[in-house]
């Protein structure tokens, strides 16, 4: 006896296989990592060199850029971060999908063997008889035809064949 395994077409993978939350993941880590490396050191910069009076301009103006870049930076991936902890916690209120019916296969080796037996064929089957009988009813007269004449299609009877239609192509007063 064997079962066969249940298909999973149509159901989505879950969360911890899913490919864009673990890029959302590993991309808010890193926006974090990078903005609070460029705060820290940018502050830390400016902090020491304005407090032993020799800070320039290039240390003190353009530190204060680099600390918004990297306050940018920390703002995303903190955003990032609570977006995944929001579909963490929406994907954990979604109820799991009931597993699929599993089908169970009766096998046994002897009625294999007894099929493989009976598909043996050792003579070809018999061919259907033809029926001979005649399709036309009535006989067909053969006349010549000329070989730069068309054949003559036969034309549809003029005589309607119901009363309904008899009524249909008549004008009405």
């Amino acid at each position: 006896m064997s079962i066969s395994p249940a298909t999973t077409a149509g159901r989505r993978p879950g969360l911890l296989r899913s490919i864009p939350f673990w890029i959302l993941l590993v991309g808010s880590l890193a926006s974090v990592g990078v903005g609070l490396w460029l705060v820290l050191d940018k502050i830390s910069t400016m902090t020491s060199t304005l407090a032993d009076g020799s800070a320039t301009g290039v240390e003190v103006y353009a530190g204060q850029s680099w600390v918004i870049v990297g306050g940018a930076l920390l703002a995303a991936g903190l955003f990032g971060l609570v977006t995944v902890l929001a579909l963490a916690a929406a994907r954990s209120f979604v109820p799991a999908p009931a597993p699929a019916a599993l089908e169970v296969i009766e096998w046994n080796d002897e009625d294999d063997a007894d099929d493989a037996a009976s598909v043996l064929v050792t003579e070809p089957a018999a061919a259907a008889p033809v029926d001979a009988t005649p399709v036309a009813a009535t006989p067909v007269a053969a006349t010549p035809v000329d070989a730069t004449e068309s054949p003559a299609t036969p034309e549809s009877p003029a005589t309607p064949e119901s009363p309904a239609e008899e009524s249909s192509t008549t004008p009405t007063r």
